[in-house]
């Protein structure tokens, strides 16, 4: 998969929180090398097949101008990803039970129709989206992950450890590399998060983790999973990073699943 990125919207909010507040680029826009799309987390581990079943890749199309994400499967016919990638798509290719993006298990293509932004979205706050796709079968190499329970609403996730994974860049301005990657990062609170971009930013619908050792999410990673290691649930969905690079060391920031629980229950009917 190859292709020229469509450079959409970056976020450019600033608060009071910092006297130098940051700003923040959606993955999908960082830069990259020959017009291609970059594939890696950045100093991850490669992921062993089936280690991460439900993920898959996202090939986004408008008018000829192609785009990588990633996405989580919560359902039969149903996945969970970023608005930032769905919200100006014509198409998306789905790509199921591959550690290399060019070996899936299964590939389904879905039009504009079954892309559902979250009708707040703005192109920066309230960034998620789902994609209907024709029922997929479970096994060891494609599975759902849940979601956490309605009782998790109120969980801030501080401090606990969680899993990202994707085909994002493996440093500022790598070209594509074909197999998946997991890391394992920390959540930090929304207060510490703010005081790096700013509440504008860092919304309480925002759930960031440190990158140390230039450890992070990167371009290619937009819409992919942030997963509990403590309840194996879904936390989530992968939104921005410092518009510096994703190694200068600021937070990663990722949209608060636990928030649009009610949401994703309206449109799909699925709830813990």
């Amino acid at each position: 998969m190859a292709g020229r990125l469509l450079f959409l919207l970056s976020i450019v909010g600033l608060s009071c929180a910092s006297s130098l507040p940051q700003t923040t680029v959606h993955p999908k826009d960082l830069p990259i090398q020959h017009g291609k799309f970059q594939g890696r987390i950045t100093n991850g581990n490669a992921a062993t097949e089936g280690q991460v079943p439900y993920i898959v890749g996202v090939s986004l199309n408008a008018n000829g101008n192609w785009w990588w994400c990633g996405g989580s499967i919560i359902g039969n016919t149903w996945i969970l990803t970023a608005a930032h990638c769905t919200v100006d798509a014509n198409e998306a290719i789905l790509y199921y039970g591959s550690t290399n993006f060019n070996q899936p298990s299964l590939r389904h293509t879905v039009g504009r129709e079954n892309l559902i932004v979250h009708p707040e979205y703005r192109g920066g706050d309230h960034d998620i989206s789902l994609i209907r796709t024709l029922h997929v079968d479970f096994y060891s190499l494609i599975s759902e992950i849940e979601l956490p329970s309605m009782d998790d609403r109120y969980n801030s996730f501080a401090n606990s450890m969680a899993q990202a994974s994707g085909w994002g860049a493996i440093y500022d301005g790598s070209n594509v590399v074909e197999d998946l990657r997991v890391v394992e990062l920390k959540v930090i609170s929304v207060s510490e998060c703010q005081a790096y971009y700013g509440s504008s930013i860092a919304t309480d619908n925002i759930l960031c983790v440190e990158t140390p050792e230039g450890k992070s999410t990167c371009h290619g990673d937009s819409g992919g999973p942030l997963v509990s290691e403590e309840t194996g649930k879904l936390i989530g969905v992968t939104s921005f990073v410092s518009s510096f690079g994703c190694q200068a060391g600021g937070p990663a920031g990722f949209t608060r699943v636990t928030n649009y629980l009610e949401w994703i229950k309206e449109e799909t009917g699925i709830y813990y």
